[in-house]
């Protein structure tokens, strides 16, 4: 029985930990920024939109990060929508780029755009065997087997542990 209180007990203690991670959003944080794509190469137009100016609002936006420097928000055709664009450079460096945008009525936005190299090599490594081959559907299977009966095993050994069986 105590087994059990001490898996509640550590249940809980999870959880309340993990909430505590969790933070409100207050009245003074930035706006979303929406970046399309929101992941691109270098020499890539970006478009950014974002409802914190308003509706008919205007704005500038700041892309220093990356180097692109700054360019111009305005309306564009959905309502409280501000639209602007911006290029790529073509010497940045893959990772990811926070964009910000000040509006003309004193609000801010902020996003995030991942700049990545469609030349760099991804996928398996085909030199061999181990962690450069595909996922094989068998293996898989056998090691849900295989954690599913340890589940199950530590589930039936803790009930006859709390019934007092351990005895018999």
């Amino acid at each position: 029985m105590r087994t059990t209180a001490r898996l509640l007990t550590a249940t809980a203690l999870a959880a309340a930990t993990i909430g505590l991670g969790a933070h409100g959003a207050y009245a003074g944080d930035f706006a979303v920024l929406e970046a399309f794509p929101s992941t691109a190469v270098p020499g890539a137009t970006i478009t950014v939109n974002t409802t914190a100016c308003g509706p008919g609002g205007h704005g500038v936006g700041d892309a220093r990060s990356l180097d692109a420097g700054e360019f111009r928000l305005s309306a564009g055709k959905h309502k409280e929508v501000v639209v602007g664009r911006f290029t790529v450079p073509h010497d940045t460096e893959p990772g990811t780029y926070a964009i910000e945008v000040s509006c003309k009525n004193g609000r801010r936005a902020t996003g995030d755009l991942a700049v990545r190299h469609h030349n760099r090599p991804s996928g398996h490594v085909h030199s061999g065997v181990g962690g450069s081959v595909g996922p094989d559907t068998t293996q898989i299977a056998a090691g849900v087997a295989v954690l599913a009966a340890a589940a199950v095993g530590g589930t039936l050994l803790l009930r006859r542990r709390a019934s007092g069986a351990q005895d018999s």
